[in-house]
């Protein structure tokens, strides 16, 4: 399989999008499905394209693809086969691509959720799903080479809640040679799972595939002590995009949202060099988030950025 050339660069600061399944529901879409925004793979997939292009034309530079809850076994439960399953995780990147209509610094990350997502019932919150390396090896193993076939310019190893399943993730990007970003899914300074961020990113060091290391789907409070570890640990360029601070329960989203684009200029000087948003955060974060980077990296050390 041939390596996707991908590098963050040392010059800038890069936006990702926002959440895509919470910004189709906005729009609303139906998600109340085990496939989740997949789903709209199979139903409706100019609704995905259009959520790519809105989070495109309010600046951001990395549209991260809808396979996030997407598997083999998710698809099969639908009565999808293989042959077609395959066809509809490259659906997903082709849809991202195509929204970039071609233009310049503008990348598309195929998203690859833990194994928890696929299992629809929030344990990607929890890790520890009593699988040992090999066994998520082998279970993400088909679905990271059908998307690192496709056409992405990386992968986003996301939401991961466990140093094992990073393990997992991280030995078969480095056999395969594609570029990817590894993010966790953490609750202040560890992984939902309860390891250290100090052992957690550790897994990623020396590793010239990981292209960069951060944090996602977590309380924006716990970004900039995440940020300063991933430095010290890994030196790679830092990746983040918190959810919105709300949180989810059966009865929908509740608490007060704590994603503000003001928090973005200490991300920045901490050493994030690409920052977004996850779930509830939307195209107008991301237009703000945009501007601020403009900020803090077009002007002479604004933010007191410490690159």
């Amino acid at each position: 399989m041939a390596a996707v050339a991908f590098a963050v660069p040392d010059d800038t600061v890069l936006v990702a999008d926002g959440g895509l399944a919470t910004e189709l529901e906005a729009r609303g879409a139906d998600l109340s499905d085990p496939l989740w925004s997949a789903r709209l793979l199979i139903e409706a997939p100019e609704e995905i394209e259009a959520v790519h292009r809105a989070y495109f034309a309010a600046g951001a530079q990395i549209a991260t693809t809808a396979s996030y809850q997407a598997s083999f076994e998710g698809f099969a439960a639908r009565g999808v086969d293989a042959a077609t399953a395959e066809g509809l995780l490259a659906r997903s990147v082709q849809l991202a691509r195509a929204a970039t209509d071609d233009r310049p610094r503008r990348w598309v990350a195929a998203s690859i959720g833990p194994y928890g997502a696929s299992r629809a019932d929030g344990s990607e919150y929890l890790g520890r799903y009593g699988l040992s390396v090999a066994q998520l090896s082998a279970w993400h193993r088909p679905r990271l080479e059908v998307l690192g076939s496709a056409g992405a310019d990386l992968l986003a190893l996301e939401t991961v809640p466990d140093v094992d399943e990073a393990e997992a993730l991280v030995g078969l990007v480095r056999a395969t040679g594609l570029p990817a970003w590894l993010s966790y899914t953490i609750a202040g300074t560890a992984t939902r799972a309860g390891q250290s961020l100090d052992q957690a990113f550790a897994v990623a060091t020396g590793v010239p595939q990981i292209v960069a290391v951060g944090v996602n789907c977590c309380d924006p409070d716990d970004v900039l002590p995440a940020i300063e570890i991933a430095r010290a640990v890994t030196g790679k360029p830092v990746i983040v995009y918190p959810n919105s601070g709300e949180r989810w329960t059966s009865g929908g989203w509740s608490g007060p949202a704590r994603f503000s684009p003001a928090l973005v200029p200490a991300w920045i000087a901490a050493g994030a060099r690409i920052v977004g948003g996850c779930c509830r955060v939307g195209p107008a974060d991301i237009t703000a988030v945009a501007a601020l980077r403009r900020t803090c990296t077009e002007r002479e050390n604004p933010c007191g950025n410490s690159r």
